[in-house]
């Protein structure tokens, strides 16, 4: 229990960290749109990377940084593009809101929102770093490492969870359209500054 409390507590405080993929599990939570399928990618897409990490795929990352470097780049112009979106949806709203203040369904299909959060996953070089690189390194410390990986997977279950489902509760501050639109505006200058650092990152 003391190896999947140590990797339950490393994994949480690696993930609960503001990112792309947090703003973007937020805003589908408080929309209430697809949430389950977001967190199901995100916690499972953790798991997998966890567990690449425990059998040594970062070895072999490592002796191909071009592989990162490529992650990065791709990473960044996706970050771009959404941020640009989301600037869109901040200066000319097109949604109205619901009963329960979030803009009204905006007809996004599963498949373009679970394509959204695959690419803010697996695009995100960080995401590679904490789990394969990090989490994988210190698993191997432990004597049982699947049980510490086991903990960490917990911890992106148990926080994307809580997110996604919790995240509703915000809907009556953003019940109004200018507070949508400054919403909006907030994530587009993260997506943005994200970008920016990963393109800054060597």
């Amino acid at each position: 229990m003391t190896t999947v409390a140590a990797g339950l507590g490393l994994g949480l405080s690696l993930i609960i960290a503001i990112g792309a993929q947090n703003v973007f599990v937020l805003r589908q939570g408080i929309r209430r749109e697809h949430v389950g399928v977001v967190v199901a990618i995100c916690a499972v897409s953790d798991a997998v990377l966890i567990a690449l990490g425990i059998v040594g795929l970062g070895a072999i990352i490592g002796a191909a940084p071009w592989v990162i470097d490529a992650v990065r780049w791709a990473g960044a112009a996706f970050l771009l593009a959404y941020g640009a979106l989301a600037a869109k949806r901040a200066w000319r709203p097109s949604a109205t809101l619901d009963a329960s203040g979030a803009p009204a369904a905006s007809g996004a299909s599963v498949a373009a929102v679970a394509g959204t959060a695959l690419a803010l996953t697996w695009l995100n070089p960080h995401v590679y770093l904490d789990t394969v690189f990090l989490l994988g390194s210190v698993a191997s410390t432990h004597a049982q490492p699947w049980l510490f990986g086991a903990g960490a997977m917990a911890a992106s279950l148990v926080w994307f969870a809580a997110l996604g489902y919790g995240a509703h509760r915000l809907a009556p501050l953003l019940n109004t359209q200018r507070a949508w639109r400054i919403l909006d505006a907030l994530i587009a200058v993260i997506m943005v500054a994200l970008a920016v650092s990963l393109v800054l990152t060597r």
